[in-house]
């Protein structure tokens, strides 16, 4: 019995620590998935937006600081009832999104593995139960080695994590697993390959026979009953299809989709900025600075944003900036860069480098 609550121990203290750690590089993923669970349509929650960043960043901790101190064998009737609570709160989350369909992807592993809400439901099922048996086995957790050794872990690990995520705020993610990490080719992630999977969708039509609205399938052909009349159709996704790691990525000018062309470049510089209005006012200082820079090194700058010509007019003007404003979807800006404005330079649509604003002098042109 003492062997099965050493291996449970260890599956859950690693699985926390793992989940944790993915998190911990980069909690702005974070913020922004509670950003999409405050939202209106799925918690409606939206008080609590402004807050996203705070409650990534205890929950982060919480969560790898638990699977250590389970590890190490530290304080572990309250670990092991910390870890029930919290799972307990991931398994009514994952439900929730997975039943009413609200949030495709929870973000449980960060960015470095994806699962569906169901797969992360049954996931969270299994930890619970594991959770359990400790609970019941808990006499058969003990420290590694001593008390007081166990204790100084604790406490220098909570204090590596803060630093960690004090210098990824400040500067960008030390591990970056999205698709848009430096090396990445936009293009090429952008293909979907030949004879991948397409998504399956079934269409159900309602119709208003006898003045009454009834339910029909596409093969039932509700249109060739005489009488009826057209009420509303509803499609909904039997199979999800090849979706490629790189999507909803367009850069438009004037309503213009150039993506294309710039993504032939062999220097051009994006100042990655999602939302205009949220960004500091002295970081345009610095994007003066090296965009000047690179303008003179033979380089096309582009601000990138989500926000209307408007705005960047604003600052454009107020800064000098010598460059114009291309449009792109919100989530896509915020997956690209985590800084509000971001610098990202591309050669032929490959990524070779990302800085935060406030790094410019670390910037390779």
């Amino acid at each position: 019995m003492n062997i099965l609550t050493q291996i449970a121990r260890l599956l859950v203290s690693l699985t926390f620590i793992f989940s944790g750690f993915v998190k911990l590089v980069d909690p702005l993923g974070s913020a922004y998935k509670f950003e999409e669970y405050f939202g209106a349509d799925v918690l409606n929650l939206e008080f609590l937006s402004p807050y996203a960043l705070q409650f990534s960043i205890v929950l982060i901790l919480a969560e790898i600081m638990l699977g250590v101190l389970l590890l190490i064998g530290y304080k572990p009737k309250i670990t092991v009832w910390s870890l029930f609570f919290i799972t307990l709160l991931f398994l009514f989350l994952t439900w929730y999104s997975a039943y009413y369909n609200k949030v495709t992807d929870c973000g449980c592993f960060g960015d470095a593995i994806t699962l569906t809400p169901w797969e992360t439901f049954y996931k969270n099922i299994i930890l619970i139960g594991l959770i359990i048996y400790l609970i019941i086995r808990v006499y058969d957790i003990q420290p590694i080695v001593s008390e007081i050794f166990v204790k100084w872990v604790s406490i220098i690990s909570l204090a590596s994590f803060m630093f960690i995520t004090f210098y990824v705020l400040k500067h960008l993610p030390i591990i970056d697993f999205r698709a848009y990490a430096v090396g990445k080719n936009i293009p090429e992630g952008m293909i979907i390959p030949e004879g991948a999977a397409k998504a399956v969708f079934e269409d159900t039509w309602i119709y208003n026979v006898d003045g009454e609205d009834k339910v029909f399938t596409t093969e039932e052909k509700p249109w060739n009953i005489e009488g009826s009349t057209f009420v509303d159709r509803k499609t909904k996704t039997i199979e999800k299809g090849y979706e490629p790691p790189i999507h909803d990525f367009t850069m438009e000018r004037n309503d213009e989709d150039i993506t294309k062309l710039l993504m032939q470049k062999e220097r051009l510089m994006l100042i990655v900025a999602y939302d205009l209005q949220k960004t500091n006012e002295s970081s345009w200082l610095n994007i003066k600075e090296i965009s000047d820079k690179a303008l003179q090194n033979g380089y096309t700058v582009y601000s990138f944003s989500a926000s209307i010509e408007e705005d960047y007019l604003k600052i454009k003007k107020k800064y000098n900036l010598e460059f114009d404003l291309l449009f792109c979807d919100e989530t896509t800006l915020k997956t690209i860069v985590r800084s509000n404005p971001g610098i990202v330079i591309l050669n032929k649509g490959t990524i070779t480098g990302k800085w935060n604003w406030i790094d410019i002098d670390d910037v390779e042109l």
